[in-house]
């Protein structure tokens, strides 16, 4: 796909999402800060920021669509195993200092 294809589709996207919560180009603008004529430019293709493209998303409720973007820390099966080997399988026996039962902390 095309980087002019990309945004067309953006601009579909975004104009299906305003027509089915049966919102205005201008009460979209309103509610994202932005100007109609911004939202009337990505709904026709044309390129937008990425911050008007947010501002978009976030008044129609679909920021969700930037989770594919989420970046998940993911641990390698060797790492895992360095670290579960690492744990403690036993206690060492040795307690904990016991408090002197003559010092009532008086």
């Amino acid at each position: 796909m095309t980087d002019a294809a990309i945004v067309e589709q953006l601009g579909l996207y975004i104009r299906r999402l305003r027509l089915q919560q049966d919102t205005s180009q201008a009460q979209l603008a309103d509610k994202a800060g932005l100007n109609r004529w911004t939202i009337s430019k990505i709904e026709n293709g044309e390129p937008v920021t990425l911050m008007s493209l947010i501002q978009i998303l976030r008044a129609l409720n679909s920021l969700y669509v930037l989770n594919t973007f989420q970046v998940s820390e993911e641990i390698s099966p060797l790492a895992y195993a360095k670290l579960k080997k690492q744990q403690r399988q036993r206690a060492s026996g040795k307690s904990s200092p016991k408090p002197n039962k003559e010092d009532l902390g008086w």
